[in-house]
């Protein structure tokens, strides 16, 4: 062969070669593009450098210039304090919680319960910006909790930035009083309807010198009988304190009005009535396990779509996702079922849908805890607690939100949704229960059946008819 024909074939070789090697370099990178690590990931590989991260999104709001300002006041406090800004939206990695989002984090760091950190993220139940929300670990050391709440209740950042609003919440975290600030920041939402309702003379406001204090200046010969009748005039006071919540206008009666507009939450809830249903139809398409939790989710989905078609306000909209939390749960509990009995446990499974586990924990036919008492729009409870409402003799037994327990335990006025009734606007537990069907089910915590069932009946509609006379 003549060297001019092997020179061809060779640079042939050559030309193959390269055009091979290009073709695999190509589809390599497309195979591992979607090796991108997951959101949760990605943010706790950003907080191992540094104790801020800010999403793309919020960098006009936060500027590197800030975020290093942050870092160096967060740096002296001695505290390990992280700030996580990144958009909530219904429906995102942690469907947009607070704190799931901090669960995921938390858990990518390999944190254990025990180890101390303190968590500041946008706000999950309002305007993201103005409000924000603290998670600590352990709970209520640093008072992180009312540090964030307090922020956005303090009038002169109302026109501040995103910036300023954390860098307040660093500094309240560090002075540790947070429940104090609070209180301080949110006096003005005091007003008369808490002190002035009920007029029973007991809702634990000890003000003024007592009868039996006066008789013992007066009669010192009485003084032991006098002191052992004030002891027991001050127990019975502070018991019946202890289970008492005045209720004076909430801080969110007001700022739920502002941070929630009834188009947005009627086009979320919209979007989570269709959602439920596509739930729903999946898990017929697959007709497996307890029968009785596929229907309550039915139930639940058509239940959604007849409160949201006749929906004439935010209390009404909350409704819809109860509703649809209904659904979830009886598809929740009715996956576990399934997992279970494929694991070998089929009758502990039934058991466990119907009732087993922790007391408490599960309650009408395998519905978990239903939605906030106070108001459904902080989402799922994470626990039953004991309320007594200003003017009762009883307590009731209500689920309620992290937020929400840890204000009864601080004996403030849980936040709470707002309805409108003769021209007042009133928490939505006041509304007479023959008027509001939400009133008479607190959304899930009183009485003994879901709500689907209820609206099924027409007390949704009835109740609505009563309210318009």
């Amino acid at each position: 062969m003549s060297t001019e024909p092997r020179a061809a074939l060779g640079a042939l070789r050559t030309a193959l070669v390269a055009v091979l090697s290009a073709t695999l370099l190509c589809l390599l990178p497309a195979g591992t593009a979607h090796a991108e690590p997951a959101p949760g990931q990605r943010i706790a590989d950003a907080l191992r450098r540094s104790p801020v991260y800010v999403d793309p999104a919020y960098e006009r709001a936060l500027p590197p210039a800030r975020q290093r300002a942050l870092v160096r006041q967060i740096e002296k406090t001695g505290i390990p304090i992280r700030v996580v800004i990144v958009p909530l939206v219904k429906g995102d990695d942690w469907n947009g919680e607070s704190a799931k989002l901090v669960d995921v984090v938390r858990d990518r760091l390999g944190e254990s319960r025990q180890k101390e950190a303190v968590y500041v993220t946008l706000s999950d139940t309002g305007s993201q910006g103005q409000y924000l929300d603290g998670h600590e670990f352990p709970r209520d050391k640093h008072e992180a909790m009312w540090a964030a709440s307090t922020v956005g209740h303090i009038e002169k950042l109302r026109e501040k930035g995103l910036d300023d609003r954390i860098s307040r919440a660093v500094e309240i975290i560090e002075s540790g009083d947070g429940l104090k600030q609070y209180e301080r920041a949110t006096a003005d939402l005091k007003d008369s309807y808490g002190k002035d309702k009920g007029g029973d003379g007991a809702s634990g406001d000890d003000e003024g010198t007592s009868p039996a204090f006066l008789l013992v200046l007066v009669l010192g010969p009485l003084l032991l009988l006098a002191a052992g009748l004030t002891l027991f005039l001050v127990r019975r006071r502070r018991g019946r304190s202890a289970v008492r919540t005045p209720f004076a206008a909430p801080r969110t009666v007001f700022a739920t009005a502002r941070r929630t507009s009834e188009s947005d939450l009627r086009r979320r809830a919209q979007e989570e009535v269709v959602a439920l249903g596509e739930e729903v139809g999946a898990h017929e398409q697959h007709e497996q396990g307890d029968t009785a939790l596929l229907q309550l989710a039915l139930d639940a989905y058509a239940a959604a779509g007849t409160v949201l078609d006749s929906a004439r306000g935010i209390p009404d909209l909350a409704g819809v996702l109860a509703l649809v939390h209904e659904g979830r749960e009886a598809l929740r509990a009715l996956d576990e079922g399934q997992d279970a009995s494929q694991g070998g446990s089929r009758s502990g499974s039934q058991a466990g849908s119907q009732g087993g586990g922790r007391k408490g924990k599960r309650k009408r036919g395998g519905a978990r805890l239903p939605v906030c008492f106070f108001d459904p729009l902080h989402g799922r409870a994470t626990g039953w607690t004991r309320w007594r409402p200003l003017g009762h003799r009883e307590s009731l037994r209500i689920a309620a939100c992290e937020a929400c327990a840890g204000a009864l335990r601080a004996r403030r006025a849980p936040e709470a949704l707002t309805d409108t009734h003769e021209g007042r606007t009133v928490p939505y537990f006041e509304v007479p229960p023959a008027r509001s069907l939400w009133s008479a089910t607190g959304y899930g915590s009183l009485g003994d059946e879901p709500l689907a069932a209820r609206v099924a009946r027409g007390e949704f509609t009835r109740a609505a008819a009563e309210g318009e006379e």
